[in-house]
């Protein structure tokens, strides 16, 4: 007699069942990444390339004995490193189901679209925690940067920038949904939209007026003035940090309701059946 499955012996909407189905996601796609070598790949090379360059950038800068601490730059690249995978994982992970026409078999499982979803989001996090330890060990090795500078604003900067990220991604899965594979480009490209006003590698006050009280409105320019304020001696601004939590629930509130919009719109009107053709 063929034993029964742990999942279908609990009932459908019990937590043991849900965190079942949640955790059936991430093992598909470790499964997934684990036979790909060219995905590992990938998951290093982009950041180890941009660690390298903005390192060579910042050891030009201090050997022509430029006021600028080498430390700002580094910091900077780890933690957007964050927002951007963050943000790209799960859009590609969400790509890819369409790519491989798997899509429509997700959505006819018993599995939720919230499951779904958080089942990304950690797969996405496990990816993320990878490629930040692998490059905070590159700078350390390679430009004696080690991210204890931060201090314990490490932490919750991460933690922003996570959220932040996930918004984003679920944005761009919303406009595949609604507009077809055409608007995948947006799906992984969106985040680079922000970065601008991010203030990544430069304060706030150096952009326009106008932008300014823009980027005020996003939660990675408080994560980034924050860092450049911890790093120079100060104390970890948490009003900054707490006002930037506030605008981050917010988002992805928008962003959960706006990917539902989109999937019962391609629902409606049987798009789910076309991705991938």
């Amino acid at each position: 007699m063929t034993p029964t499955p742990l999942s279908l012996g609990l009932p459908p909407l019990s937590l043991a069942a849900r965190r079942t189905r949640v955790l059936g996601v991430v093992r598909r796609d470790f499964a997934a990444l684990r036979r790909s070598p060219i995905r590992m790949f990938e998951i290093l090379f982009w950041p180890t390339v941009e660690l390298v360059l903005w390192g060579f950038v910042t050891s030009f800068l201090q050997a022509q004995r430029v006021p600028f601490v080498v430390s700002f730059l580094l910091g900077a690249v780890l933690l957007w490193q964050v927002l951007q995978k963050a943000s790209n994982e799960i859009s590609i992970a969400f790509l890819e189901d369409i790519w491989s026409r798997n899509l429509l078999n997700v959505q006819v499982s018993p599995l939720s679209s919230v499951e779904y979803l958080v089942g990304l989001m950690l797969f996405s996090l496990g990816k993320v925690a990878f490629a930040v330890a692998m490059m905070a060990g590159l700078a350390l090795a390679l430009y004696g940067f080690g991210v204890g500078t931060i201090g314990v604003g490490l932490v919750p900067f991460m933690g922003v920038l996570l959220v932040l990220g996930w918004s984003l991604g679920l944005v761009g899965i919303a406009a595949v949904l609604r507009f077809g594979e055409n608007a995948q480009v947006i799906a992984w490209s969106l985040v680079f939209v922000v970065q601008p006003l991010a203030a990544i590698f430069y304060p706030v006050s150096v952009l326009p007026a106008p932008l300014q009280s823009v980027a005020w409105f996003l939660p990675a320019s408080h994560v980034f003035e924050g860092m450049r304020t911890v790093m120079a001696g100060g104390a970890l601004p948490w009003d900054r940090l707490a006002w930037a939590a506030v605008i981050n629930v917010g988002y992805l509130a928008g962003a959960l309701a706006l990917f539902g919009w989109a999937l019962g719109h391609a629902r409606r009107h049987g798009r789910l059946s076309r991705f991938g053709e």
